[in-house]
């Protein structure tokens, strides 16, 4: 199934399944249709089985158990609070999370989940066992299955780990892009000085896409940045790095043409980032040449990250009022969708959609197609940035 198709069948299934939530009656069928329509398996009824007998001080059952994938569902109505202690039938207390580790004891070793599901149909709670020290499961809401359905492919993939992985990451991110802002912080002349913090701040970015950049392939040689700031000493990377962020500002065919080649085999970053050449940048330690080289970036994979997550722990590192006087500012997914589906995006899934279901004949339906492709290709949008002091 493509992506596109996957995401529109993610968005029917779950228009579909809104308001709707009877556990007893409507727990197989929410849980095969999910499979069959939304990640593609053709014979749910066999992939996943349901009211499995689980031996206790009495016997008890549970709701959905796919075995190739080691997932454990435990589904509850959809009026009932996922985090919330229920009545069991023995007269404890357990939250839907607790009564399913009950299960998870009495199971034969060979048969513990990797994965607890807690569904409440509107909610999926997701709880990743081979990380029990996490206390909070992933949350997956049914309305935004359309945009994060990727995120519970591990239903039917026992190799995706992604649910959780890209935020751990990112976390991570944070963390290393939060220590090299306090670690070049102490080096500056004056810490207090609103120009200098703007400085902070620009090398940050700089840096961080240096390091994204050489992860993911915008630099043609893995590791170019490592291996061109690690021959030299830290009394040296402050003149290295000034000198890199030139040559990244200038075009190749401007260059000197006798620049030396670790140099020259960068390629001109457009948009102005290393445009200012009036950045303050310290002095650097041996401390930050080691936290800069080797753990962000020798032992850190910037590729990983998602750069929606890590776009707000990045805002966050730096400094507040810094920020806002530069006019740097991270605004989240979410909020983007809240403002552009209203306006244009929802109209255009549904003019997508129409052509889709309304042409049985493949010629006809690529040609539409084709039309309709070449209207978003001739669609320009106006984005107005705030600029600090205008209204």
């Amino acid at each position: 199934m493509s992506i596109i198709k996957q995401e529109i069948a993610a968005e029917k299934f779950a228009k579909d399944w809104s308001g709707k939530g009877y556990e007893k009656g409507q727990s197989q069928s929410f849980w095969i249709t999910l499979l069959r329509n939304v990640y593609g398996i053709e014979e749910p009824e066999k992939y996943i089985s349901f009211e499995e007998q689980v031996h206790l001080d009495h016997t008890s059952f549970i709701d959905g158990h796919i075995p190739s994938t080691k997932v454990l569902i435990e589904q509850k109505s959809i009026d009932k609070k996922l985090d919330a202690p229920i009545r069991q039938s023995d007269g404890s207390f357990l939250t839907p999370f607790e009564q399913a580790k009950r299960y998870v004891l009495n199971l034969p070793l060979s048969e513990h989940p990797r994965w607890i599901v807690i569904s409440n149909f509107a909610e999926f709670h997701i709880y990743d066992m081979e990380h029990p020290e996490k206390k909070d499961p992933e949350v997956v809401l049914l309305k935004n299955l359309g945009k994060e359905y990727s995120r519970m492919q591990f239903l039917v993939d026992d190799k995706n780990t992604a649910v959780g992985k890209e935020m751990e990451v990112s976390f991570q991110a944070g963390e290393l892009v939060g220590k090299l802002y306090d670690s070049f912080l102490k080096e500056y002349k004056d810490r207090t000085n609103p120009e200098s913090l703007k400085s902070l701040n620009k090398l940050c970015v700089r840096l961080v896409f240096c390091l994204y950049a050489e992860d993911v392939g915008v630099f043609p040689v893995r590791n170019q940045f490592f291996n061109y700031l690690n021959k030299y000493s830290a009394g040296e990377m402050r003149n290295a790095v000034l000198r890199l962020f030139a040559v990244l500002n200038q075009e190749e065919s401007k260059r000197d043409p006798y620049l030396e080649k670790e140099l020259a085999d960068f390629p001109y970053v457009n948009g102005g980032l290393f445009a200012d050449d009036t950045i303050e940048v310290p002095q650097f330690t041996d401390g930050i040449k080691d936290l800069l080289l080797r753990h962000a970036s020798e032992d850190f994979d910037w590729s990983e990250i998602s750069p929606t997550i890590f776009g707000a722990l990045f805002e966050s590192t730096l400094n507040q009022e810094t920020r806002r006087s530069n006019g740097m500012h991270y605004t989240s997914i979410e909020n983007i969708h809240k403002v552009i589906d209203p306006l244009f995006l929802d109209g255009l899934w549904d003019e997508f959609r129409r052509i889709c279901d309304s042409y049985s004949n493949t010629d006809s339906r690529n040609k539409q197609l084709e039309v309709f492709h070449k209207k978003l290709s001739k669609l320009r949008f106006l984005i107005r940035r705030a600029v600090p002091g205008i209204s």
